[in-house]
């Protein structure tokens, strides 16, 4: 227990934590604090190019090899499975309409880049090595969970929603996944000399514009929670909270079972906790335009994810140190 404490406080002592709950504070106190979108835009493409691109030139020192593919195969059925229980345990514990229990449980089901990465800088600052091929899983996890979802929510409902040839290129394209995938493949054909060539650009600077895209994603949860708090009842905030634990629960046992390393075990389990807010919203609002964003958008990323970012991520490093 002595260890998770120490963990969780060095977590939350770290800048871009504090960064986070600056912006957080200030939209709860009608700041008029904001990050220009552009900026903001640029801020999410940079960081999303420098995780592949150093993922791609891991894959390139380490190979391609059984517990990579396993891996990917884990990845793509957690984000499927993760999306059933979660409707489950909103059906049972909530009042909620079907099609915003589907639209919620798919935001449960792919992931949160952001709580990826910054679980990858906590794995840093503890010296803990990780498979690096890691953000390759992350992106295989994107879009399983969305098609479950509008399965979930079709099958109460002939007009609940579909993936229809526009909806799915929507999730396909996402703008996120491209650069994510696409620097992934640059970084593995380019490999050590690629990155060395670089590495000013996306090593270097890396820390200091995470801790200000966190400070963008503080004020937007803030202004989430200050606007969407009246649809967030008390069995759908608890369900913010304990549902990235059962998330992380089935995590774990995956990397357990593929014998990924504590560092992998670390990602995988925080992958399949934390909860997406920008992939999914953009895809929802295609496929379930009648489910309600004043709901899901102010739980996944005004509860899960300061949830995970402060407390989650500690107790995920410790989980994986236990099986390691």
């Amino acid at each position: 227990m002595g260890s998770i404490v120490e963990l969780a406080a060095s977590n939350l002592a770290s800048p871009m934590i504090l960064f986070f709950v600056l912006g957080l504070s200030a939209a709860l106190a009608r700041s008029d604090l904001s990050i220009p979108e552009a900026i903001a835009k640029g801020m999410s493409l940079y960081l999303m190019m420098a995780i592949g691109f150093k993922g791609g030139a891991g894959v390139a020192a380490h190979g391609i090899d059984s517990t990579l593919i396993y891996s990917l195969i884990a990845g793509v059925v957690l984000s499927a499975l993760i999306p059933i229980v979660a409707f489950r345990a909103l059906v049972l514990t909530t009042s909620l309409p079907r099609v915003d229990a589907a639209a919620v449980a798919a935001h449960y089901g792919s992931i949160s880049i952001v709580t990826f990465l910054a679980a990858i800088q906590a794995l840093d600052t503890a010296g803990i090595r990780y498979e690096s091929y890691m953000v390759a899983v992350a992106a295989a996890m994107e879009t399983p969970a969305i098609i479950v979802a509008l399965w979930l929510a079709r099958q109460g409902s002939p007009n609940g929603g579909g993936m229809d040839r526009e909806t799915f290129r929507e999730v396909a394209l996402n703008g996120s996944i491209v650069v994510l995938l696409g620097s992934f493949a640059i970084g593995a054909i380019t490999g050590a000399p690629g990155l060395k060539s670089i590495a000013p650009f996306i090593v270097d600077p890396f820390k200091g514009v995470l801790c200000m895209f966190l400070l963008d994603m503080g004020v937007i949860a803030g202004r989430g929670l200050r606007e969407g708090w009246r649809n967030l009842t008390p069995a759908v905030v608890v369900f913010g909270v304990y549902m990235p634990l059962i998330g992380a629960l089935l995590g774990l046992a995956a990397a357990w079972l593929i014998g990924l390393s504590q560092g992998g075990t670390a990602l995988m389990i925080t992958l399949c906790a934390s909860a997406s807010y920008i992939a999914v919203p953009a895809a929802l609002r295609l496929a379930l335009p009648e489910a309600r964003p004043a709901l899901y958008l102010p739980l996944s990323l005004g509860v899960t994810f300061p949830f995970n970012l402060t407390l989650g991520i500690p107790l995920y490093l410790y989980l994986a140190s236990l099986v390691h």
